[in-house]
């Protein structure tokens, strides 16, 4: 099975468009999902998602009524939509300031009923499945290259802006005292998240969309013992659930945002069963040797 996969994985440009743009979005979802952690944000990708499907049932409305522009190219609402959805997540958080949470359930029931609204009034529901699940191996030249000028673009801002934006996460007030300006970097990372969000909408679907975000995250937090570490370890993980959730797409026949994610669940659980096992085995290696008696 192996050896047809690797075969048909460099002779197969479908496949090798999958597996680069797995790659790109292998790094940028976990190091984009490990400051959403931190910042303890872990449902704001779903909330983005179904924001972003808004754009994409208006671009297919918009189609209906004679205006194709954004047929051929739905991410480009999507993305606009799912920047939208970011604004209003943080304009609600300042609203409710001890209960935040709020924010993410208001924007994420907007989200779902204008989609479902748009969606019903174009009568073009046959491509929602795959806005739901994702396809990865569906993806075109044009797709790749976006999500590379977007990685690139998201990694510049992090070079650059990167201190800051890790000072308004772990700690507002601090970050204000330093002098950094709290209001412009909650908005920066909230646009970039909202960008890789919609991104990520065409390859992993909405439904999956944090599950690629934030269960790498999830599981390099059991392992790793700073925030740089666990972020590289994400990524690692992240990565080997592209390769062997492609693997399992070709192989099984399964969707491929939904094999990705399974993968990424797996890899979760055996970490986190390995751990527990390293903790009963140092607690035993502590216990005085006539305890056991």
């Amino acid at each position: 099975m192996f050896l047809s996969f690797f075969t048909d994985l460099f002779q197969q440009d479908f496949m090798l468009r999958a597996l680069f743009a797995g790659i790109i979005l292998g790094v940028l979802a976990p190091v984009i999902g490990s400051i959403v952690v931190v910042r303890k944000l872990s449902f704001i990708a779903d909330t983005l998602g179904h924001f972003s499907l808004v754009g994409i049932s208006v671009s297919l409305y918009l189609s209906t009524l004679g205006i194709s522009i954004f047929f051929e190219r739905p991410l480009y609402l999507g993305l606009f939509f799912s920047v939208v959805g970011g604004l209003l997540v943080e304009l609600f958080r300042r609203s409710y300031t001890n209960y935040k949470e709020i924010s993410m359930v208001i924007v994420i029931s907007l989200g779902a009923a204008l989609s479902a609204i748009f969606f019903s009034l174009s009568k073009k529901t046959g491509s929602l499945y795959n806005y739901l699940f994702g396809s990865i191996l569906t993806i075109t030249n044009y797709y790749v290259v976006l999500i590379l000028i977007i990685a690139i673009v998201v990694a510049v801002l992090l070079i650059v802006f990167g201190k800051q934006i890790l000072a308004v996460s772990f700690e507002e007030t601090n970050a204000k005292f330093l002098g950094v300006n709290v209001n412009l970097f909650q908005f920066l990372f909230m646009v970039m998240l909202s960008v890789v969000v919609s991104v990520l909408l065409e390859s992993v679907g909405v439904l999956l969309i944090s599950s690629m975000m934030i269960i790498p995250v999830a599981a390099a937090m059991k392992v790793g013992w700073s925030f740089k570490s666990t972020s590289a370890i994400a990524i690692v993980f992240s990565e080997l659930s592209v390769f062997f959730g492609l693997w399992m797409s070709y192989t099984f026949l399964i969707p491929s945002g939904a094999a990705i994610v399974s993968v990424n669940v797996i890899i979760l659980l055996i970490v986190s069963a390995i751990r527990k096992i390293r903790l009963k085995m140092q607690i035993a290696k502590q216990k005085p040797l006539g305890e056991n008696n």
